[in-house]
């Protein structure tokens, strides 16, 4: 049985929504108070969609690593670094797991300036 074909624009499109939600997620985290609308239940469901787009992303498998690179290549931000460096991990990691002050350590050190 051969595999199903990868669908480069919607990988492309977890990709950049991957990287899209971590930095609203993330920007949340550091300004809770900018954004009374975020209340538990939205941010879990943001939380969901972004694990939800890291999941079509590996299920892509190297094509999904590739397009996040790309990405990555082209927009050298922290979202789309994130995503890259979760798609590496030798096993997922739910996002609440995350030690959130290593992973912007890491984002801010690596990120690459424009």
């Amino acid at each position: 049985m051969t595999a199903a074909p990868v669908l480069r624009e919607i990988v492309r499109q977890h990709a950049e929504m991957a990287a899209f939600l971590w930095t609203v997620y993330d920007y949340h985290l550091l300004h809770p108070g900018e954004n009374p609308d975020m209340d538990e239940e939205r941010l879990a469901r943001l939380i969901e969609r972004l694990e939800a787009h890291l999941d079509g992303l590996r299920v892509a498998g190297n094509d999904g690593m590739k397009i996040a690179q790309e990405r990555y290549d082209e927009f050298p931000e922290a979202g789309e670094l994130f995503v890259v460096r979760m798609l590496g991990a030798r096993q997922a990691i739910p996002v609440r797991q995350l030690d959130l002050d290593r992973v912007r350590e890491f984002l801010t050190n690596v990120v690459r300036p424009r």
